[in-house]
């Protein structure tokens, strides 16, 4: 039973999934509006949640021969063969998780927040996965919008007028995205490099990389403290400032000295910044 447990929570990627359900969460929270009643925003972060495990395990269905070749991945469950991957029981299952997942947030959400929470997914399932991940290194920059509608579906769910704080919190995780996993991919070149899959550090060094991880988290901290002056409060802006702040140290730091001991350094700030900034955004909920 537990090895079953562990292979649907890694096949699903339910750790990322409750992260952008959060992000979801956060979204409403600062979203100018009434605020939503607790049953909605359950709904709306059960809703992301299956969306993103449809999107997570279509990512791992399409890229079982990458996974089998990286170091960090060749034990999921469609590599090991937990899971077979023949036949059409993967992608109609995961078809209708999407498709109830969406239908839930239409019905009992909003159709704006619907929309958005599709195209979370699409973004993450098809553009990133499909289209542009093996293709170019630019694949995680336009990939990052997928957390970013996580942030619009939440608004959506308040109001669908698009507003100026959750506008700019979805723009602060489209930045957030790069630096993030460009930091994981400078720790795990080899792996990216064996598999073929041209991250930033395989394509253009790790320097380079390190160069535009800082040249993105410099915006990235910037903009992250911009909603407090669209009506978030005092709260949020400690977190985000104190986020940003070691987020920025550890990216400096990464510019100064490149390679995967610095790099991975960097990838947990980006964890922790973006851990205080949701955790800062959701106290207005309550403020």
């Amino acid at each position: 039973m537990n090895s079953s447990l562990r292979a649907l929570a890694s096949v699903f990627k339910l750790r990322i999934g409750f992260a952008i359900a959060v992000t979801a969460v956060a979204g409403a929270a600062v979203a100018p509006g009434p605020q939503l009643p607790a049953w909605k925003i359950l709904v709306l972060a059960l809703a992301v949640l299956g969306a993103s495990a449809a999107a997570g395990a279509f990512n791992q269905y399409i890229e079982r021969d990458l996974d089998a070749r990286m170091s960090r991945t060749q034990n999921r469950p469609f590599v090991t063969g937990f899971y077979d991957p023949s036949g059409a029981f993967w992608p109609a299952g995961l078809a209708l998780l999407l498709i109830l997942s969406c239908g839930a947030a239409a019905v009992l959400v909003g159709p704006m927040a619907a929309l958005h929470v599709f195209l979370g997914a699409f973004v993450y399932g098809v553009v990133y996965t499909l289209w542009l991940k093996r293709r170019t290194w630019l694949n995680i920059v336009i990939g990052g919008l997928a957390g970013s509608f996580a942030v619009l579906a939440g608004a959506a769910a308040v109001d669908p007028a698009p507003a100026a704080a959750p506008l700019l919190l979805a723009l602060v995780l489209f930045l957030w995205t790069p630096p993030h996993f460009w930091s994981l991919a400078m720790a795990r070149r080899d792996d990216y490099a064996a598999a073929g899959v041209p991250m930033l550090p395989v394509v253009k060094g790790d320097a380079a990389a390190a160069r535009a991880i800082l040249l993105h988290t410099i915006p990235l901290v910037a903009l992250s403290l911009a909603p407090a002056w669209f009506g978030l409060g005092l709260p949020y802006l400690i977190a985000a400032a104190t986020g940003g702040a070691v987020f920025l140290w550890y990216s400096i730091r990464l510019v100064r000295a490149p390679g995967p001991k610095a790099a991975m350094a960097n990838f947990f700030a980006s964890l922790l910044q973006l851990t205080l900034l949701l955790g800062g955004a959701i106290l207005e909920f309550w403020t």
